[in-house]
């Protein structure tokens, strides 16, 4: 094994995995009544940090997609999502962590505050789109703005439907961009 600190790389010439492939993690399966309890824990998280606030908004708690969701809706709730997300990534984390408290278990849960994910993934389509297009016409690799983990999430979901193209992310957070390109 080689450790090269300066780059924060480490090299194992015993591997079992060809360094092409990465190993999946194993992710354990989590019920649908275990997601629904996760939800339900997360609304009454979100439902006293609006309280607190004194913020009024309806909570609805689902699951979507083999993950718990949580939806607020309501007047007066920008100030929730901030600035392009952040407030609304921040109090999803905090939701995440009053969830693993009572579970012991990480959760994927997603929140959402007056529909900004849903106008979010919308935008972030055609930008996808709009990139797509830059790179079929000039062949050159195009660039995208820094974004959280979820917007990238949703330009990748648009690359990989479209034909010619391909998307990777590169960077560091919160500098972590994608970066659109032909495919050969």
């Amino acid at each position: 094994m080689k450790i090269d600190v300066a780059e924060m790389t480490v090299t194992d010439t015993t591997s079992a995995v060809p360094e092409t492939e990465e190993a999946e993690p194993s992710v354990p399966q989590t019920s649908e009544s275990e997601l629904f309890r996760q939800s339900e824990i997360a609304a009454d998280y979100v439902e006293g940090l609006l309280d607190i606030l004194d913020y009024d908004g309806d909570i609805d708690e689902l699951v979507q997609n083999g993950r718990p969701v949580v939806e607020v809706v309501g007047g007066r709730l920008q100030a929730l999502v901030g600035q392009r997300g952040a407030t609304l990534e921040a109090l999803q984390e905090l939701t995440r962590l009053a969830i693993f408290r009572q579970t012991g278990t990480p959760s994927r849960l997603l929140l959402d505050v007056g529909g900004y994910r849903a106008a979010r993934r919308k935008e972030l389509g055609a930008i996808a789109k709009n990139a797509a297009e830059k790179v079929k016409e000039y062949g050159e690799p195009v660039r995208l703005e820094p974004m959280s983990a979820f917007e990238r999430k949703c330009v990748h979901d648009v690359i990989n439907a479209l034909a010619g193209v391909e998307s990777e992310s590169e960077g560091v957070e919160p500098q972590r961009r994608i970066v659109v390109r032909a495919t050969e």
